[in-house]
């Protein structure tokens, strides 16, 4: 379906992104085509009113007695009644028929963006603030509902009820009528465009100031700890209070356009309505017009400027929808960095050996991360890469599971490139346990299960077990159905990890990647997953990314990285043997190892 282009230029609003919702709409041809039925009985029977109005109006005038003044205009009140009640029940079916229509034009649009921010690539997740995004979407759907709602059923409609008021005015009446009332409406929607035009700067200032001070609301909220330990409060308050003074600033703005806005419409309505009184005034007293025809000109007047002063209101409010959903229409316009190849292949994975030949990346053209990394990784086989931080090493982990594509050289597991595979293939074929582990705010149970999300509960705790994350739970109150708070907060750091070691032991992939698994644990649970490790390394091929070189001791092959390229490579007791980069870092994490060990002691005694 194509996208409009949109721009942050504040000055400009694209109509065109109407054009997008009119697919949504032709999905539900049958509840359009009744809603359209309820519209034109709803608006027929609006028109009639004043004309029902006048007549009985006239009768009542010219009843000679109690029981002509009862008699005559009976029917034409019970049928101004059934007129009255028709128009307005037309009206409720036809919003509640189309509300339908407009309810799951949000949800598939809701659904779209969402899908399509999880097919964008790392580089953008980095870079988005998740507070802005997330009231984009919001206003954005939002709008979306009230253009489907208002345009399609409010403006033109209430356009073809003005001319064919002005035309029944014409010939019943007088060209004088009907140039009076054109004209208003015509200076009425030239006003409100210009008006609303003018205004719309300050709709889009108002949303930006919004979306900022949202971000840094929830920006700082999800650092809550990193705030405290810098006593930052005081900080933090002052940045989201400059943020809610652009937005005061904003909304005095808004607030002050609209009022200039509001009271230019009245002025035009109370002169039009003004001018047509006089001049019906004038014939009633020529006695060339009735009493119910002044009561006529005044009801239809009322009933021309009532829909044409909410025509105002809807116009102003599609403006500023339009406004809200561009930057919603922007996210579907960005286009992944990392996407598959037309009919990409699926990843076969018969063996699991892993190879990068020759490869070469860097996150921009003007620093290189790795210069020719080349290795193999047989089936089955335990790989370790080590090195100091800032050497390339879980940036590997980042072009195997194609969170970016290599700039030189190719990466494949079982012969296949990683880039002529879809994507969504590649990654249920690698587990993973990252260096920071981030849980949902649910129980322990389902964070677990989230590495596959059909398992069953035993299979859930056969992981939970072979994580050594069993006896944490076994203390708390409510034991696997504890909730873990947002982004895992409640939990500790090593339990953290142990969640995410359990999850990817449940997805039981072919390919394992432990980037700094064992980081935030201690010696002890470190053991215990070292042996868990050691029993998947059996079954599954394995790469390890390690800072702690004691965790892999027992790796069929260790790679050493040195500002992106391998300096060396060979088991544990050969690279120690070697007395090169291996063997400086063994013997500095030995000797502080021993440093800690003589502490503890210490604090023992």
């Amino acid at each position: 379906m194509p996208r409009p282009k949109s721009t942050v230029a504040l000055d400009e609003v694209h109509w065109s992104a109407l054009k997008t919702l009119f697919p949504y709409l032709l999905e539900f041809k049958r509840p359009v085509l009744l809603a359209l039925l309820c519209l034109v009985g709803a608006k027929a029977a609006s028109v009639g009113l004043p004309f029902l109005l006048k007549h009985i109006v006239d009768d009542l005038d010219n009843a000679g007695g109690v029981a002509a003044a009862i008699a005559l205009p009976l029917g034409l009140l019970l049928a101004y009644g059934l007129v009255r009640f028709s128009s307005v029940l037309f009206g409720e079916l036809r919003d509640a028929i189309f509300g339908r229509v407009t309810e799951r034009a949000q949800r598939r649009i809701g659904l779209e963006v969402f899908q399509h921010l999880h097919n964008l690539d790392l580089e953008y997740h980095l870079n988005r603030r998740t507070g802005g995004l997330s009231r984009d979407i919001e206003r954005g759907i939002s709008g979306i509902g009230f253009l489907l709602r208002f345009m399609v059923f409010n403006i033109v409609p209430t356009l073809v009820e003005i001319a064919m008021v002005v035309g029944l005015l014409w010939w019943n009446y007088s060209i004088g009528f009907a140039l009076l009332v054109l004209g208003a409406v015509v200076f009425y929607i030239g006003f409100s465009i210009v008006a609303t035009e003018w205004r719309t700067r300050f709709v889009r200032e108002l949303n930006l100031a919004e979306s900022r001070s949202s971000s840094r609301a929830v920006d700082s909220l999800l650092n809550y700890e990193t705030v405290k330990y810098f006593g930052n409060e005081r900080h933090e308050a002052g940045h989201y209070d400059r943020e809610l003074a652009e937005w005061e600033v904003a909304r005095r703005k808004n607030r002050l356009s609209l009022l200039g806005l509001n009271t230019g419409q009245a002025l035009i309505i109370a002169a039009a309505m003004c001018g047509a009184m006089v001049m019906a005034a004038v014939n009633v007293t020529k006695g060339t017009m009735t009493i119910g025809d002044f009561v006529l000109i005044n009801a239809v007047m009322m009933q021309i400027f009532i829909p044409l002063n909410f025509l105002g209101f809807v116009y102003r409010e599609v403006k500023g929808s339009l406004a809200n959903i561009e930057k919603m229409f922007d996210i579907l316009d960005v286009k992944p960095a990392i996407a598959d190849q037309q009919e990409a292949a699926h990843l076969a994975i018969t063996e699991g050996a892993i190879t990068f030949d020759d490869v070469h990346f860097g996150y921009s053209p003007d620093r290189e991360i790795l210069k020719g990394v080349s290795f193999s990784i047989a089936p089955k086989q335990k790989v370790a890469i080590v090195g100091a931080s800032g050497a390339g090493k879980s940036t590997l982990f980042k072009l195997l599971f194609r969170f970016y594509d290599v700039t030189g050289g190719r990466i494949l597991i079982d012969g296949q490139d990683i880039r002529e595979v879809s994507q969504d293939s590649l990654r249920r074929a690698i587990g993973v346990v990252p260096q920071d582990t981030v849980l949902f705010n649910q129980s322990i149970l389902e964070n677990v299960r989230y590495g596959r999300v059909d398992a069953r509960d035993d299979e859930v705790m056969a992981a939970i077990r072979h994580a050594q994350l069993h006896r944490f739970i076994e203390q708390l109150p409510e034991g696997v159905n504890t909730m873990v708070g947002e982004r895992g907060l409640k939990l500790s750091g090593g339990e953290k990890q142990r969640v995410a070691i359990a999850r990817a032991l449940l997805k039981h992939p072919p390919i394992m990647v432990f980037d700094e698994a064992t980081s935030s644990l201690d010696s002890h649970s470190e053991q215990g997953i070292l042996e868990a490790l050691q029993e998947i390394s059996r079954e599954q091929t394995t790469l390890v990314i390690a800072h702690r070189l004691s965790t892999v001791v027992d790796a069929d092959m260790i790679l050493v990285m040195e500002q992106g390229t391998i300096v060396e490579q060979g088991s544990h007791r050969e690279l120690v043997a070697a007395n090169g980069h291996y063997s400086a870092l063994w013997r500095m994490q030995q000797s502080e190892r021993n440093v800690e060990s003589v502490a503890a002691q210490a604090a023992a005694q």
